[in-house]
């Protein structure tokens, strides 16, 4: 089992920046990927970005490219998402999650608790 704790969610004005990390721990060998998702108000949860445990291969939803990054530090088993020119419309929960290795590359098997992310206008 692999338990994912994500934190840095809270209020931020339009246009401004919020770091989300995600620490993860257990049998993290085990995974390959992980990745951050969201969830606003009355929409179905959507994929914001993901990186590879080896290399560090990146992918975005168009949504964000360009503002948002993802990075992770594997010795402390942990992933980031900074987030900078927020707008309106990123409010969400976010979920950190994981992906075992011997699954496909769309299935992500471990998810965190997730963590308010609010932009004021």
């Amino acid at each position: 089992q692999v338990q994912l704790v994500e934190s840095g969610g809270g209020l931020v004005q339009a246009g401004g920046s919020l770091r989300l990390s995600c620490a993860a721990s257990g049998r993290t060998f085990t995974t390959n990927r992980m990745g951050w998702f969201r969830r606003a108000p009355g929409k179905e949860r959507e994929f914001v970005a993901a990186i590879r445990r080896s290399g560090g291969t990146t992918s975005y939803a168009d949504s964000v490219k360009g503002r948002f990054t993802i990075s992770r530090d594997n010795a402390k088993n942990t992933v980031y998402l900074q987030m900078n020119s927020l707008k309106p419309e990123d409010p969400a929960v976010y979920y950190c999650a994981a992906g075992w290795v011997g699954g496909s590359a769309d299935e992500w098997t471990y998810w965190g608790q997730g963590t308010q992310v609010t932009v004021s206008s």
